[in-house]
């Protein structure tokens, strides 16, 4: 089975990381409402083209990781956040977030960050895992953070030094 290939979104992948969002669009991860067509453009000022990682697996684009600033400010600047991550239904699985994460690392470590964090949803079960085997660990837990599908839902912060 092929490694996932990661590298720097190109701005005609908008339509393949559009795709991915739609389709895997879940309360279990989202706290936004599902997408509805028209979908808005995937790239945007907040979400570059330069600060999204794509993942390919047989030539497809599979899945994506946006990396981002916790905060604007200029001390805060030291630290990345993972602010997305997605991976289509048909390459799960096969490595991809996890190859994803460790890119992030590398980029953000290349970009001169010290530490990365992410929020997840606490009944996210499978992601926190994943998480906490490439090394984060929770900071912090915000209870009964939202209330999605009818049930109220933690959210978690995580973090890791680089």
């Amino acid at each position: 089975m092929p490694e996932p290939s990661i590298r720097t979104a190109r701005p005609e992948d908008d339509g393949a990381l559009t795709r991915i969002d739609v389709t895997t669009w879940s309360h279990l991860h989202a706290v936004m409402p599902e997408p509805q067509p028209p979908y808005p453009p995937f790239f945007t000022e907040r979400h570059t083209v330069e600060d999204t990682l794509v993942a390919e697996l047989d030539g497809r684009v599979a899945g994506y990781l946006r990396l981002g600033f916790p905060t604007p400010l200029a001390c805060n600047a030291h630290v990345r956040q993972i602010q997305g991550l997605a991976v289509a239904e048909e390459a799960r699985g096969r490595g991809v977030a996890r190859a994803l994460i460790r890119a992030a690392f590398e980029e953000s470590r290349r970009r001169g960050a010290r530490r990365i964090t992410l929020r997840v949803l606490g009944h996210n079960t499978p992601a926190r895992k994943l998480y906490e085997s490439e090394g984060f660990v929770v900071e912090g837990v915000l209870p009964e953070e939202f209330l999605l599908d009818g049930a109220y839902v933690d959210d978690v912060f995580m973090g890791r030094t680089l």
